[in-house]
């Protein structure tokens, strides 16, 4: 039997963050960024039920990532994963997780979970230890990057080839430079440990699509410094430009902060 990876960008951006991932033996979370009553609203959506849901992995502890980590993992007693330097910052926020709820998962590890082999590799971003995750199941990869300030080789090498992509298209250089946000904040989000500008994206994305890559998730988009249409248009303008044909080969998704995406099947 063929094992399968399904998955949906339940809410992405600077206001919360979430990712669905089923296997055909059980399923995911990765972060809960938003409430959990929202999080319910939006599992309603993709017709799951949270319930069934076998663990969350979280990425690093920014609000728009743990906003509701501790609501769900009580109410439906779930196992949370998290490195160590991100447990000891998530336990600042909100230290009413049952210890026998937290497992640690370090960068470059490799856990079996819920019939997937994940990957975990670090990410550079003004968290105490960021790191972002990649889904196996059988010949299937999935991978999840954002929140990081430059794609490096490292990074490249573990994510390329995956059938589907969740990647960081943050913000537009010029909407963010001419926009209303204080120069410190720009600074931050323009350097090394902030986040991937359209273009940027673009340029790591030509790198580690191979024949196998068929959707990629355009995500994180910035609430004031993006559009979908902008990002879009950029990354496709790169991509073309380099003989990746985004029409037929490689399609290019639109994520959003209050909908959930279509359940897809790699």
């Amino acid at each position: 039997m063929i094992k399968l990876i399904k998955m949906s960008v339940l809410a992405s951006g600077s206001t919360g963050n979430a990712t669905y991932v089923e296997s055909d033996k059980g399923a995911l979370l990765v972060d809960v960024g938003l409430t959990g009553k929202k999080m319910e609203a939006l599992f309603n959506q993709i017709d799951r039920d949270i319930k069934d849901v076998n663990g969350i992995l979280v990425t690093h502890e920014h609000i728009d990532h743990i906003k509701g980590l501790g609501v769900l993992a009580r109410k439906y007693n779930l196992p949370v994963y998290a490195n160590e330097n991100t447990w000891q910052a998530i336990e600042r926020k909100d230290g009413n997780i049952p210890s026998d709820q937290k497992f640690i998962f370090n960068p470059y590890e490799t856990k079996s979970i819920a019939g997937f082999d994940i990957e975990s590799f670090s990410v550079s971003h003004d968290a105490v230890d960021p790191q972002f995750y990649i889904f196996h199941n059988d010949h299937k990869k999935l991978s999840l990057i954002t929140d990081t300030g430059y794609v490096s080789d490292r990074m490249k090498g573990m994510i390329h080839g995956s059938d589907c992509f969740i990647f960081e298209s943050n913000h537009d250089v010029d909407m963010l430079r001419m926009g209303r946000y204080p120069w410190k904040t720009k600074q931050r989000i323009l350097s090394d440990e902030g986040h991937v500008s359209n273009e940027d994206a673009a340029y790591a994305m030509r790198e580690v699509i191979t024949g196998s890559t068929k959707r990629i998730y355009l995500s994180h988009l910035s609430r004031d410094n993006n559009m979908k249409d902008l990002a879009r248009m950029s990354v496709e303008q790169v991509l073309n430009e380099h003989d990746i044909d985004t029409r037929n080969d490689v399609v290019l998704y639109d994520t959003d902060k209050d909908f959930a995406t279509m359940i897809y099947e790699l």
